[in-house]
């Protein structure tokens, strides 16, 4: 349990700091540590609420949030999410399906250690809604946000620069997730109590991450150590 709550502080720090709630970090450590694969699912999209909320109330009192860069991909992205959520898949696919995503996570952690580019251009409208579309359905169906999938592709277009990158994705992920959750509890799921402290050391990460990536440093060397711990576990997941 310790090192559990330990862990969940440290994924709720790093990834804040990158606008992210954490998902797919809490979805290997959770793995890696022997949680009930039942319970994975749901408690990522829990955890994920409070860390990417926090995350975004500290990029956006910053002043790094732009609803341009936003609303385009939540509007579809937040139906398909409710609708992924209950779509079931195989072991092997979700294993697969996420391992991709977070080879997306590593490329957005070793772009986000590099300095901010200041020249972004619009998003295309059909491009935001049928990308937002996209995600949303990938993220009902493994748990997560989509902020990894989102973050690369923002920063790969030019969209947003690193931080405007953050705070949107901080937002997308929270709506995401509160979408996916509600789907999961109608279908039956009742959150555990021990899940409460697993919260607050994931919250506790996430607020010290959200300052420090948004009003204070950057911490690159942290987010290469973590791009090749990710890298670790997908080459697990795919082999």
């Amino acid at each position: 349990m310790i090192l559990l709550l330990v862990a969940l502080f440290i994924v709720g720090l790093i990834y804040a700091s990158v606008g992210h709630g954490g998902a797919s970090g809490y979805i290997v450590t959770m793995t890696l540590l022997g949680v009930a694969p039942a319970v994975i699912k749901p408690t990522a999209l829990l955890l994920n609420l409070f860390v990417s909320s926090v995350a975004f109330i500290q990029f956006y009192r910053a002043g790094h949030f732009r609803w341009a860069t936003f609303w385009p991909f939540a509007l579809t992205s937040i139906p398909l999410a409710f609708l992924g959520a209950r779509l079931p898949l195989s072991d092997q696919l979700y294993k697969q399906l996420l391992a991709v995503c977070l080879l997306l996570l590593v490329a957005r952690l070793i772009w986000a250690a590099r300095t901010d580019d200041t020249d972004t251009k619009p998003i295309p409208l059909g491009a935001g809604l049928l990308t937002g579309g996209v995600i949303g359905l990938l993220s009902g169906m493994l748990g997560i946000g989509g902020g990894i999938i989102l973050s690369p592709l923002m920063l790969f277009f030019r969209w947003a620069n690193t931080r405007q990158t953050a705070a949107t994705s901080a937002l997308f992920i929270f709506v995401n997730s509160v979408s996916g959750l509600v789907s999961l509890l109608a279908k039956g799921y009742t959150p555990d109590p021990q899940q409460y402290a697993w919260i607050a050391a994931a919250f506790a990460g996430g607020l010290v991450g959200g300052y420090l990536g948004s009003q204070r440093y950057s911490i690159p060397t942290l987010r290469y150590v973590l791009a090749a711990g990710v890298a670790v576990a997908c080459l697990k997941l795919l082999l």
